[in-house]
């Protein structure tokens, strides 16, 4: 989970990740940044977030983008 952090990080340096549980909700993570989020994760896991993947509740928190990345690694 610490590698999510990092790449949020880059993304956006300045939000405090490891308490927000609405990034979405409350557009800390938008559109453009969920892009390029789902670029570097399906890099950096060798994963691929589809569509299909693109729901508020799967990028609302680390913990819910960590769940994602572990589902989407199994398949």
């Amino acid at each position: 989970m610490e590698k999510i952090y990092e790449i949020l990080a880059k993304i956006i340096p300045n939000a405090d990740f490891k308490n927000a549980t609405d990034l979405v909700d409350s557009k800390i993570l938008t559109s453009l940044n969920i892009a390029k989020l789902v670029a570097m994760l399906n890099k950096e896991f060798d994963i691929e977030i589809t569509p299909l993947h693109l729901l508020p509740e799967n990028f609302n928190s680390v913990e819910s983008i960590w769940a994602l990345v572990q589902e989407l690694d199994e398949e």
